[in-house]
């Protein structure tokens, strides 16, 4: 018969384990513990006569307690505008917009004036960018384009407040006709229109094959890249999404998240858009 194998033994006894994690429920708690064990205490002496002053600790669960003074105006300050300035991507705007254009092709066949047009329709899409982080300098005291205002420091267990003014680039329209894109370019106009040549042999044959959709693309684009920067039903929308997404990206990812792990809420954030172009 094989020898028998004892059980492994635990290298740290289960009581051991059980009083630490005891311990250190006891040490996040402490302040709820103290206080329902003061209450309890000073019911109990009432009851029997004793009159005792007992030291009053105000209930209040780990998430609860924040001390008055823990965070200074001087010392929230930089640490908001350290997150700011670790952004990394720019704001996006975007608008969808639709149009109709016409391509045309003119050559004359001897003395015959031969011209072949089409009308297209099309659907662009532009966007608007806002650079939340335009680097250091931006940011300097001297140029007002950040401030923070603590309103009341939390205290009791309440929460502090803040207010947030921020001053940012204006949105970028497109740059070039590269920065818009196209879709819904169909394959077949929805117009055409000829001299009277055609649809004879010359017009025919020489001008209908040039419509070649890279031809027709281009076109379109230099068509939409003018409209997301001129026309103000486009440019319109793609500056106030571009402004909203900013403000919003701006609050919920890095201003909001700081000030709230350091004990505040913030009661507003304004954003100023800086002048020029």
């Amino acid at each position: 018969m094989g020898a028998l194998f004892e059980p492994r033994r635990r290298r740290v006894p289960l009581w051991v384990k059980w009083t630490a994690v005891l311990v250190a429920v006891g040490l996040i708690f402490r302040r709820a513990i103290a206080s329902i064990v003061l209450l309890v205490l000073s019911g109990a002496l009432h009851l029997i006569g004793v009159n005792v002053h007992l030291p009053s600790i105000k209930f209040a669960w780990p998430w609860q307690t924040i001390s008055a003074g823990t965070v200074t105006n001087t010392d929230l300050g930089p640490w908001v505008l350290q997150k700011i300035e670790g952004i990394s991507k720019p704001a996006l705007g975007q608008a969808n917009f639709n149009f109709y254009f016409t391509h045309k092709v003119s050559k004359n066949i001897g003395p015959w004036p031969c011209w072949y047009s089409s009308t297209f329709y099309a659907v662009g899409h532009a966007s608007a960018t806002v650079n939340l982080n335009p680097g250091t300098a931006w940011w300097a005291p001297a140029t007002g384009h950040y401030r923070l205002q603590v309103l009341r420091r939390p205290a009791g267990g309440k929460p502090g407040h803040v207010a947030v003014t921020m001053v940012l680039p204006r949105p970028q329209l497109p740059q070039s006709a590269h920065d818009v894109t196209i879709d819904n370019l169909p394959s077949k106009p929805i117009d055409s229109q000829h001299s009277w040549t055609y649809p004879g042999f010359g017009c025919g044959v020489i001008l209908k094959p040039q419509f070649a959709e890279s031809v027709l693309y281009a076109q379109a684009q230099t068509i939409a890249f003018y409209k997301a920067t001129h026309s103000a039903q486009v440019t319109g929308p793609l500056i106030r999404t571009a402004e909203a997404e900013a403000a919003q990206t701006i609050r919920n990812n890095f201003i909001q998240p700081t000030v709230n792990a350091f004990g505040y809420t913030l009661d507003g954030l304004t954003v100023r858009w800086a002048a020029g172009p």
